[in-house]
């Protein structure tokens, strides 16, 4: 390894490092109560050493997203090779869920804190590729649904936000025990083994008889 690839490495390396502190103290603290110098202090550098890397938190915001969406981008991608289109949309389906649970982290930076959602917006200046990307590869399997004689009334738009506002409902009610809870003091399913796989697959079944 030369000099520059090296330095190249390590530069990289420490980015990372930065990004793994900032998640850590959005998480634990919040987006707004988390400075540079506290993420600074996480690492044990100086202010200084974080602003050589990234402009302002906002910045480093935008940079988790950028790296959770692409995570989760790669994964939906590969389902491209399922032909049937219903298939896809239902392997679309669990890999979102498996996101959400593998990735709660990055799932509550991208899809449920409110501030940094503002930031991302600022920072990025109107132009969000990472999210449109995913919400494109959801919107191309509706179509190619209806194609296929699925939902043919939708307008497929409309329709893509209302599966994935489903889907978030589900992931979101999970991660933060409000689904188990719900199951639990109302009494309700108590022979389910999975409450969130077991209504998925119900809101998949309805989603067939929409043919």
């Amino acid at each position: 390894m030369g000099i520059q690839e090296r330095k190249r490495k390590h530069k990289e390396d420490l980015k990372q490092l930065i990004l793994d502190a900032a998640k850590k103290l959005f998480m634990k603290d919040g987006y707004e109560a988390t400075s540079i110098r506290k993420i600074a202090a996480e690492i044990e550098f100086s202010p200084t050493t974080i602003y050589l890397y990234y402009k302002d938190k906002a910045e480093i915001s935008h940079a988790l997203h950028q790296e959770g969406f692409k995570i989760l981008g790669q994964q939906l991608s590969i389902l491209l090779v399922i032909e049937d289109p219903f298939e896809r949309l239902k392997a679309m389906g669990k890999v979102y869920m498996q996101f959400a649970l593998e990735h709660g982290d990055f799932y509550e930076l991208m899809f449920i804190m409110k501030d940094p959602l503002q930031t991302i917006h600022d920072c990025a200046d109107n132009h969000w590729e990472e999210g449109q990307q995913a919400f494109r590869l959801l919107l191309s399997g509706i179509q190619a649904c209806q194609e296929a004689g699925y939902f043919r009334s939708m307008d497929p738009e409309t329709f893509s936000l209302v599966v994935w506002s489903t889907m978030h409902g589900l992931c979101a009610l999970q991660l933060k025990g409000h689904l188990d809870m719900v199951v639990a003091h109302k009494n309700i399913l108590q022979d389910v083994d999975n409450v969130l796989q077991h209504t998925f697959e119900t809101f998949i079944k309805m989603l067939e008889k929409l043919r």
